[in-house]
Parts: C-alpha cells; sequence; structure tokens
C-alpha cells in the first residue's frame, strides 16, 4: 500500500484521477487528506467533513480482466468491505444502504464513491472514494441522520487505524472480485441491506409514497428490486427511490 498524505485537497477521487493520468501507479495507491474542500457524494452530491476528524480517502484499484457489466460486483466488494471493517470497532446495528451507504441503526457512518476508468467494455482501474466519519460530534442541520464513530462508541479513534482496517479488507474483498467468487460476494452484500425483506415506506422521484420490501439488487443492472403490496415487482436506479424512516 503506497500513501500519499496530503494536508487538504478539493477531493481526494480528483486528485486521483488526475494523478493516474498523469503517473504509473501501483495497485492500492491510497491518497488521504485531513481537509476536503469540494468532496463529492453520488449523484454529484456534497460530501460535508470537519478537518482533521474524519476519514477522507480515495483507493486506486487496478484490474487485469474486469468486465463492465460485472461492476455491481465491485460495489459489493466496497460496501462489504467496509461493512467488516467497521463491525471491528463494535458498532451496533450496521447496515448497508443500496447502493453503498454505511448505517449504524439510522445513522450514515460512512459514505463511499466509485468512478471507473474504461478500456472499451473493460475496467482498467478503480478510484474508490470513502468518507468515513470517525471523531466529528456534531453535524450541520442539513445531514440531521449523520453520525461518527466516536459518538457511537463514545471515544475517539485514530483515522489511520480505520484507514488500514478498511485497506486490509478492501484487498481481500477484491481477490474475491478478481477470482470471480461473485455469488459469495453477492450473499455478503444481502446478508446486511439495509430493509430487505422488512415491509417499509418507500417515495419515488415523482414523489408518490407507496408500501413495499426490498427484494435484493439485480446484478445484471445494480437496481434495487422491491415487491409491492400487490407482489408486482419494481425496478430502481440510484435516486429514483428513497426509504421513509
Amino acid at each position: 500500500m503506497n500513501i500519499i498524505k496530503l494536508d487538504a485537497t478539493e477531493s481526494t477521487n480528483s486528485f486521483l484521477k488526475e494523478l493516474s493520468v498523469n503517473s504509473n501507479l501501483s495497485n492500492y495507491t491510497v491518497v488521504i487528506t485531513d481537509k476536503q474542500t469540494l468532496g463529492r457524494g453520488q449523484m454529484n452530491t456534497k460530501w460535508i467533513s470537519e478537518p482533521y476528524k474524519n476519514l477522507l480517502c480515495s483507493v486506486y484499484i487496478t484490474f487485469s480482466d474486469f468486465p463492465i457489466h460485472k461492476q455491481v460486483y465491485l460495489n459489493f466488494a466496497i460496501a462489504i468491505a467496509i461493512h467488516e471493517a467497521l463491525s471491528s470497532f463494535k458498532l451496533p446495528n450496521l447496515d448497508i444502504k443500496w447502493p453503498n451507504d454505511i448505517l449504524s441503526g439510522k445513522k450514515k457512518v460512512c459514505g463511499i464513491l466509485i468512478e471507473n476508468i474504461l478500456k472499451g467494455n473493460m475496467i482498467d482501474a478503480s478510484i474508490v472514494g470513502i468518507g468515513i466519519n470517525v471523531n466529528q460530534e456534531n453535524y450541520p442541520k442539513e445531514i440531521p441522520n449523520a453520525t461518527s464513530i466516536k459518538n457511537i462508541i463514545g471515544k475517539s479513534i485514530k483515522v489511520d487505524e480505520v484507514l488500514n482496517r478498511v485497506v486490509r479488507k478492501i484487498e481481500d474483498k477484491i481477490h474475491l472480485l478478481i477470482t470471480k467468487q461473485y455469488g459469495i460476494l453477492k450473499k455478503e452484500y444481502h446478508n446486511v441491506l439495509h430493509k430487505k425483506n422488512i415491509p417499509s415506506m418507500f417515495k419515488d422521484d415523482k414523489d408518490v409514497v407507496f408500501m413495499g420490501k426490498i427484494l435484493e439488487v439485480d446484478t445484471s443492472n445494480g437496481k434495487l428490486l422491491i415487491e409491492l403490496v400487490d407482489e408486482t415487482i419494481r425496478s430502481f436506479h440510484l435516486k429514483e427511490v428513497s426509504i421513509i424512516q
């Protein structure tokens, strides 16, 4: 693991992406920063983090034979890895909220942003952006569902220790991915999928509220499959549906 430490940067993903264009990066190169000024989440949302308190990093992962139509398994691998790393800190009620937020109870502890570098129909490399709330205790009102490891377990944790556990787990799960053990990744992901098989209220992108239960993630396209009360099944892309907590 090659670690590049920055005092501050706009975005670790953007920094690592630019670095990959101009340099020959080794596998599992990690960029970590104390302060991110333009942190990004899914679908161009902002990632808000208090400086010097949290894990803000990106991991560069290379592939030699990974077709783009299997990319959902990369998402499974990364989400499971971080879930397991956080479990080692004894956080209770950890779930993966589709596609890859990590929750403790109903509070968000981690967000993930995966950006792929393609060659034809193959994924040549991936830049995995990770934001884990480690020691931050207070959050702005626009993110009321955020929490941190410290808030949950009541003590400070070294950010470097969180990083080391996360990267080790990512290496383990990427090994499953490159050895094509897709069934294991699918099972592990769905075992901890938030609200799976639990009747819940949802709202779609047209603000229609409905009752249903999450069945699984469709591995052919990454869509979330929800069974409605009439036993029909609807599928949703990211940002097309949300759970009403």
